[in-house]
């Protein structure tokens, strides 16, 4: 790790500059979600981005963080760092680091979030990986004069903020982006994204007229030109139940929910298996073609097209499957993605562990049914529509990923010495060591004397 140094600088370990603390977890008896005693923090999961949320509070804390100490990640994930908000438990998935000598607290957070991935090499483990006490107190720095210091906090806080800055535009933009697609599906299942395109094309609606029967359901707003409502059953075809295990020597993909990808609607991790080892949820054969729409937590929007690779293959009794009757497959997809078409699956669901809807409150959904040219019309609007959105977010999530390299690069220019200019007439930070050294003999000193 050690390389130049600029003049004033000098190599040493952590250990040298702070007093480090390791965690100890408390009984479990004392733990509790009452806000009773002090925050208790066991590692990672309770890490925001500077500070980390409580969870669990502790009456019989074993180590303590004092307000304003560094919280490092000593197991898994091994690396990551936070502020201390408050005096506060820390568990042994944590190490508490407070600096010694007024050395500014956030200058060891930039210090260490520097080092972050040479911490999570650092790490042994099997089962899960660790660092040790004596890992973090030997763990090698370079150490700049205490003036400098302060420079450099002060600089990499400017440019952190001018970066934050540009990081929370593009965040509200994808927001928007959500809201957009939202948008646009809205309207195109109100009529209104082809309104133009219907009193243009009279004609093709007149002679393709909808194969459908209108129930005649009351629905909000006038149908456009040619659109009638019926039941969601209506439009779709009932799929064949199987039992793989009446095949058990054959190999079979099968897709459960945990194999949708929720954030593009597309299957992505389905599983192999043999008849005789299925699950006893595959029962399902699947089509190209068909809807995989997750019958748990609708809110979270598990749903999927079977493309042409998961043809004849099994999928999960957790999704109804919706093979389209008489409609654009691709239509009816757009259709159960609409916030209304979910909103209404949202509100009835059963359950508390896992609240889902049966298959018949979705069948039984109405919906509005446009002709099938003009269902090939919203889908190829949608489709273009989507396509700018989805290049829009591309280049988003290439700005969002190139902030975190130069956030990167700014910490590691500060600690080669290349962020702030050196000023010769800072104290060197050898003799800071000098002073952090003597300030901790006298504070072993004056333990000594209290226990005489």
């Amino acid at each position: 790790m050690k390389g130049d140094l600029p003049k004033g600088w000098i190599w040493t370990n952590l250990e040298s500059i702070s007093e480090i603390i390791l965690g100890q977890s408390p009984p479990s008896s004392t733990y509790n979600e009452d806000i009773i005693g002090l925050p208790f923090y066991q590692g990672k999961s309770e890490f925001g981005l500077i500070y980390p949320s409580p969870v669990k509070w502790c009456t019989f804390p074993k180590r303590i963080a004092e307000k304003g100490d560094i919280l490092l990640s000593v197991r898994a994930p091994v690396g990551p760092t936070n502020i201390c908000p408050e005096k506060s438990c820390i568990g042994r998935g944590l190490a508490a680091i407070r600096g010694f000598g007024n050395i500014d607290n956030r200058f060891i957070l930039y210090l260490l979030r520097n080092f972050e991935e040479q911490f999570k090499d650092s790490a042994t483990g099997t089962t899960f990986e660790a660092i040790t006490g004596n890992v973090i107190r030997k763990f090698e720095i370079p150490l700049p004069p205490l003036a400098e210091q302060q420079r450099i906090v002060n600089k990499i806080e400017e440019l952190f903020t001018n970066l934050d800055k540009g990081i929370e535009y593009l965040e509200e933009v994808k927001s928007k982006l959500k809201v957009y697609r939202q948008a646009i599906l809205k309207y195109a299942m109100e009529g209104k994204l082809t309104e133009k395109w219907r009193k243009e094309n009279i004609d093709k609606i007149e002679q393709t007229p909808n194969p459908l029967k209108n129930i005649n359901i009351d629905t909000k707003g006038e149908l456009p030109y040619g659109w009638i409502t019926t039941y969601l059953k209506n439009i779709t075809l009932e799929i064949k139940k199987i039992n793989p295990k009446e095949r058990p020597d054959d190999f079979f993909i099968y897709i459960d929910i945990a194999s949708i990808d929720n954030k593009k609607q597309i299957i992505t991790d389905p599983k192999i298996y043999l008849g005789k080892n299925s699950p006893s949820r595959a029962r399902q054969l699947i089509k190209e073609g068909d809807i995989l729409f997750s019958t748990v937590r609708t809110y979270l929007r598990n749903m999927a097209i079977v493309t042409k690779e998961y043809d004849n293959q099994i999928a999960s009794t957790g999704f109804c499957v919706l093979r389209a009757l008489s409609v654009n497959y691709k239509w009816l997809f757009y259709l159960v993605q609409t916030d209304f078409f979910l909103n209404s699956l949202n509100v009835i669901q059963r359950g508390t562990n896992y609240p889902a809807v049966r298959n018949s409150d979705i069948l039984y959904q109405i919906v509005r049914i446009p002709p099938l040219e003009e269902q090939k019309e919203i889908v190829n609007r949608i489709e273009k529509l989507f396509s700018l959105a989805d290049h829009i977010e591309e280049t988003v999530n290439s700005k969002l990923e190139e902030s975190k390299v130069l956030r990167q690069s700014i910490l590691k220019k500060a600690f080669e010495g290349k962020l702030v200019p050196q000023d010769p007439n800072d104290e060197p930070a050898e003799l800071l060591l000098e002073k952090i050294k003597k300030q901790k003999l006298n504070k072993e000193e004056l333990v000594q004397e209290k226990l005489i």
